[in-house]
């Protein structure tokens, strides 16, 4: 194993320079501050300069992580890279695969697809280390107005000051304090923060243990996920292969819960299981070798008071399935844009308790998935081996076998239908987007004939879509004169005139489709791309009580309006 990370990879010393307020100057009160420099920490301060809230960033470290860690991104986190402006660079960089396939033994029992439709600006997956993704973030934050990192400071205290929360910094110059309106805690599993107001998680840790194993290697292996339960190379177990950037290959190997996590990162035990796989006359380095054990747990809340927890310091989920990083920067698309209404003063910070119902729901099921593929690649017991084995071996001739085994269900976004935020249908809808669900992408033109993407001109600020014919026989775009936060988009068919500059067309007919867009139809939209309310007739009092329901205004402001 590699004792350092190769010179080639984006591991130089992040800048570092001392903290103004060691010069003696006043404490600097800062509507955010985030702990934490992977990407989810990054990605937040990003979203609050897009938002025109100024951000300071604290981390221990002065380099991005120390191994590829997290690589799978999921397409709804690509969608969110988009709006945050470094999906290029990842989609570029990254490996964009859609297929996976299962084996038994070393018989193919089945394949599936991820994403088997058109239309669609991001792919089901892109493979990329986690050390590029957070470079890519790293620089955008640079270029983002308002925000501040400040690498190689560790937060070691935390009070509350009657307004906000008085951070205490260790830096190599010194110790000072930092006032906060806001802390975003991102600072990981072992998070020092959860730690300082003496936080637990609630749930399970599973006894078993694996290895990862990053293998740089010239191999013609295909791009797709491939699970094995059960290899003649590793028998007994499961294993796991994805490719990645730079010809290197991740490879996860069960191992069992007696195994020694400090022995068996050693090359020495590494290599022969690696050779067992691949074969004894491969030639590969190994660029990073780690050994985790399962885990399913998440915090009983994730907001606690002016302080709100994201990421692996909120929950955490085995690796199977790419639920953990995806799951964390889509914690804090979901938190950004509720903590600029509150800091704005166009909601009260009541709102922010939303951010505590949806994300723990997407937590609880990604935990609910993450237990099961957990339960089926471990079985716990000979009955539930002998179980899980006749499906195996059924599921190469039946279909109704195959949906029976797991070997990770890859991350989705969760819908959130039922929570307080959305405003329920009042009428019959066949299809469509739900409310709480996530807007689906699609193909468009601009006014200037442009090929372009639906979610392009969604997230950020709430969204009133309906066709271009409705939104011009009501007037529509009179009508909300003293909101500034709703933009309208009007939808126009292949070969109609767009009515306004605004306006786009939908050039394949697969917006109107996926939206169930027909005549008269209207959908508010919220600042993540997650649908808030819909509706098959205009009226402006609804539109207002969904838009002021969607800021988590109370009862009192919703009876004023009607």
């Amino acid at each position: 194993m590699t004792e350092a990370p190769p010179a080639s990879l984006p591991y130089a010393p992040l800048p570092y320079s001392p903290a103004p307020e060691l010069s003696g100057g006043p404490v600097r009160r800062w509507p955010v501050v985030i702990v934490g420099g992977g990407p989810v920490g990054l990605a937040a301060a990003i979203d609050c300069s897009l938002h025109g809230i100024p951000a300071l960033l604290f981390d221990k470290d002065d380099r991005v992580s120390d191994g590829s860690r997290a690589i799978c991104w999921a397409k709804r986190t690509l969608e969110i890279f988009d709006r945050l402006g470094v999906a290029r660079p990842v989609v570029d960089r990254g490996i964009t695969w859609k297929l996976g396939k299962v084996f038994h033994g070393d018989q193919l029992i089945y394949s599936f697809d991820l994403l088997p439709e058109e239309g669609h600006k991001h792919p089901a997956f892109v493979n990329l280390q986690q050390y590029y993704v957070e470079s890519d973030l790293v620089e955008r934050a640079r270029q983002m107005p308002g925000v501040e990192t400040r690498w190689q400071s560790r937060v070691v205290g935390l009070s509350e000051d009657g307004e906000g929360v008085v951070l205490e910094v260790e830096s190599p110059d010194g110790g000072y304090s930092v006032a906060a309106d806001w802390v975003i805690a991102c600072d990981g599993a072992r998070s020092p923060l959860r730690d300082m107001l003496g936080l637990d998680f609630v749930g399970k840790v599973f006894q078993d243990r694996f290895l990862i194993a990053d293998v740089k290697m010239a191999a013609a292996f295909p791009t797709e996920r491939r699970f094995w339960f059960d290899p003649p190379f590793h028998p007994g177990g499961s294993a796991l292969l994805h490719r990645q950037a730079d010809d290197v290959w991740r490879i996860d190997l069960q191992l069992g819960w007696d195994a020694d996590p400090e022995e068996e990162r050693q090359p020495e035990k590494v290599i022969p299981r690696l050779k067992a796989m691949l074969g004894e006359d491969a030639k590969f380095e190994l660029e990073w070798v780690s050994v985790y054990t399962f885990q399913c747990r998440r915090l009983k809340r994730f907001r606690h008071g002016r302080v709100i927890f994201a990421g692996d310091s909120a929950h955490q989920v085995s690796p199977f399935g790419a639920r953990g990083g995806n799951g964390g920067v889509q914690d804090v698309d979901n938190l950004i844009w509720k903590l600029a209404l509150v800091i704005g003063g166009e909601a009260p910070d009541s709102l922010l308790d939303s951010y505590d119902e949806e994300r723990i729901l997407a937590a609880d099921e990604n935990i609910l998935n993450s237990t099961r593929s957990t339960d089926f690649i471990t079985p716990k017991g000979p009955g539930a081996q002998a179980l899980r084995d006749a499906v195996l071996s059924l599921s190469a001739e039946h279909d109704f076998a195959r949906r029976t085994v797991n070997s990770g269900r890859l991350s989705i976004p969760a819908k959130l239908t039922g929570c307080g935020l959305q405003t329920p249908d009042d009428a019959s809808w066949a299809g469509g987007v739900a409310p709480g669900a996530p807007c689906p992408d699609a193909p468009i033109e601009d006014a200037l004939a442009r090929p372009a993407w639906l979610l392009d001109r969604l997230g950020g600020a709430f969204v009133l879509m309906a066709r271009e014919e409705d939104l011009a026989s009501g007037n529509v775009r009179d009508a909300f004169p003293g909101i500034r936060d709703l933009a309208v988009l009007g939808i126009a068919e292949a070969g109609e005139a767009l009515r306004s500059d605004s306006g786009v067309t939908d050039v394949s007919g697969l917006l109107t489709e996926r939206f169930a867009l027909s005549p008269g139809s209207f959908y508010l939209i919220r600042p993540d791309q997650h649908v808030a309310a819909r509706w098959r007739s205009f009226d402006p009092k609804k539109v207002r009580q969904a838009l002021a329901r969607a800021k988590g205004l109370d009862a009192t402001h919703l009876r004023e309006i009607a």
